[in-house]
């Protein structure tokens, strides 16, 4: 009988030991034991992930992970990573060759413009860009050499939001990867392959971990898709270690509830704030004044858990605002239990230029607001005293 995600997201476990745990025990090995020499010879004689042999290669501990996301994503496989950027990289590496070309959104996150810029080319792969807001420009960019159309919906830090159905199409008309970054939704809030993505990757740091604990990435898509990308990681090595594995695979069992305790706080937060003097506009995929309103809403279930907001005065104006914060913490993660402020165009996107930044909509007053767990009232409370400083 089929069960829901959240059912699936708590109670799916891939391995037991024989002692009758209620929870998947955590398997901290590197290596793993056969019964003969046969055997160990059959286990070395494919590429397959069904025999664990090094942790490198795989652990149940990852498998359970993965296969919790991909149930979740509705994928039929799954590959875990150290961290989110190398689940990305893995993926230009393992699909990208010498001479071959990638589209991507230019509203994606710093480091993920770092690889395309800096890295990419040193290896003869071109990459170019395009305006989220102006989808009908992609088709344009599409060359011959073309196999990879990368997106982030939504966007970090920007919460631009793309029609994920749309770039399907042109990417089937045109046999193109098409490969989502999921990070912002989750499998909770979104899920790309529902509406033609081949690849879903994310950043486990995130919300999928929810406190700030561990570090981890995932892609999941088709078999046919996952197994070069196991074939890479296993040999190049950002595999996930079996702990964070664990530590990930038990915080799926909250991550529905998290969503949306997360979204709805975000959207009361961010109702609350538009409008206010000391800001210039609030973004947030459910505000009816989003650009993307009426995309967020068909393939999104709730807004996700990020509110952005522009000060009035820019840089300095930035930072007097987290300066004059009292609860709400300053760092550069998102996705925890609680509430956290950053400056992008001081720190995440701070290698951009000034030019690169404006173009995907990261002013110098941009605030990015990750909603945690607290009592909404009380984030708002911290976030309008600030304000009044």
């Amino acid at each position: 009988m089929a069960k829901h995600p959240e059912t699936n997201a708590v109670r799916i476990q891939t391995k037991k030991t024989g002692e009758k745990e209620h929870s998947t025990p955590l398997f901290l090995t590197s290596s793993f034991t056969y019964d003969s020499a046969e055997d160990m010879a059959a286990a070395f004689s494919d590429d397959s992930l069904d025999v664990n042999i090094y942790s490198r290669f795989s652990n149940p501990s990852v498998d359970e992970f993965i296969e919790k996301i991909a149930s979740l994503e509705g994928a039929e496989d799954g590959i875990a990573t150290a961290t989110g950027m190398a689940a990305i990289y893995s993926t230009f590496m393992t699909f990208l060759n010498q001479g071959d070309h990638i589209i991507s959104a230019s509203a994606v996150f710093g480091s993920t413009h770092t690889i395309l810029t800096k890295y990419l080319p040193k290896w003869g792969i071109e990459a170019s860009y395009f305006d989220m807001n102006k989808p009908d420009r992609i088709e344009a960019l599409i060359k011959p050499n073309t196999k990879i159309l990368y997106v982030e919906t939504p966007s970090n830090p920007g919460l631009d939001i793309i029609d994920i159905e749309f770039v399907s199409a042109l990417c089937k008309k045109n046999n193109i990867l098409f490969v989502v970054d999921n990070c912002f939704a989750t499998p909770a809030v979104q899920q790309p392959i529902k509406f033609g993505a081949d690849l879903v990757v994310h950043s486990a740091t995130k919300f999928i971990d929810g406190q700030g604990r561990v570090l981890g990435g995932v892609v999941v898509g088709k078999k046919e898709l996952i197994q070069p990308l196991y074939l890479f990681i296993r040999n190049t090595g950002p595999s996930m270690s079996p702990f964070n594995a664990w530590v990930l695979s038990k915080s799926l069992e909250t991550l529905f509830i998290r969503m949306e305790r997360h979204a709805a706080s975000a959207l009361q937060i961010a109702k609350a704030l538009n409008g206010h003097a000391k800001l210039s506009s609030v973004k947030y995929p459910f505000l009816e004044s989003h650009p993307q309103y009426a995309i967020a809403k068909k393939q999104m279930s709730n807004g996700g858990g990020i509110v952005t907001f522009e000060l009035k005065g820019g840089i300095e104006a930035g930072r007097n605002f987290l300066n004059s914060l009292q609860m709400i913490s300053m760092t550069n993660n998102l996705g925890d239990s609680r509430t956290i402020a950053s400056h992008p165009s001081s720190t995440t996107h701070s290698k951009l230029s000034l030019e690169e930044r404006a173009a995907v909509g990261i002013t110098d007053g941009l605030i990015r607001i990750s909603v945690g767990l607290e009592n909404a009232d009380d984030i708002l409370d911290d976030i309008l005293q600030a304000l009044g400083k």
